[in-house]
C-alpha cells in the first residue's frame, strides 16, 4: 500500500511540475508529448520533439552539438538511449579525453531522425546519424547504427532488417 502511494506522487510529481519544465527547455516540444520519469536530456535545445509522443522512463538523449528529432506518433519506451556525437580518437599522441569539443569534426556530431509513427523497444540505443523511417519499428536492446528502412523491424546488435511490416505493394 505505501509503494502505491509513493508511486502515484512520483507520477503526479512528474506529470504537473517536472514534464512541464523539462518540455520547456527543448527546442521545440509538440502537443500530447508524454515525459516518463528520470528521462534526461544534455543538449535539451537540440530535442525536437512532434505531437503525440510518448517518451518512456529514464530515457537518456545526448544531443548538445547536434539534433534529436522525433516525429509525430512516435512511442519510446523505457530506458531508450538516443546518441548523436561521438569522441574524436584519431589524433596521435593526445587521450581521447584532451581533445576539446571545437576540435570535434563534422562527422563526429550528426542528428538522428525519427520520421514518425515509430515504435522503439526498451533498452535499445541509436546512435549518431541515423534515419528512422516512417512506421518502423526497432526492438528493445537492439544498437542502431544504420539507417532504418521504412515500414521495417529492426533488431539485434548491430541491429539488422527482421521482417517489413506490410507487403511491399502496400508500402
Amino acid at each position: 500500500m505505501i509503494y502505491q502511494l509513493c508511486n502515484i506522487i512520483s507520477r503526479a510529481w512528474n506529470k504537473c511540475i517536472v514534464a512541464p519544465v523539462k518540455k520547456a527547455a527543448f527546442g521545440r516540444c509538440g502537443k500530447k508529448v508524454s515525459i516518463g520519469r528520470g528521462i534526461n536530456v544534455c543538449g535539451t535545445k537540440n530535442l525536437h520533439i512532434g505531437n503525440n509522443v510518448s517518451i518512456g522512463d529514464k530515457a537518456l538523449f545526448l544531443c548538445t552539438r547536434a539534433k534529436i528529432i522525433i516525429g509525430d506518433d512516435t512511442m519510446i519506451a523505457p530506458h531508450v538511449t538516443i546518441i548523436t556525437g561521438r569522441h574524436r580518437y584519431d589524433i596521435q599522441g593526445r587521450t581521447m579525453k584532451s581533445i576539446q569539443e571545437n576540435e570535434k569534426r563534422p562527422e563526429d556530431d550528426q542528428e538522428v531522425v525519427f520520421e514518425g509513427d515509430n515504435w522503439i523497444g526498451a533498452n535499445a540505443t541509436i546512435l549518431q546519424g541515423v534515419r528512422v523511417g516512417v512506421g518502423a519499428i526497432i526492438a528493445a536492446g537492439a544498437i542502431v547504427t544504420k539507417d532504418v528502412p521504412p515500414y521495417t523491424i529492426v533488431g539485434g546488435n548491430p541491429a539488422r532488417v527482421i521482417k517489413h511490416r506490410f507487403k511491399e505493394k502496400l508500402i
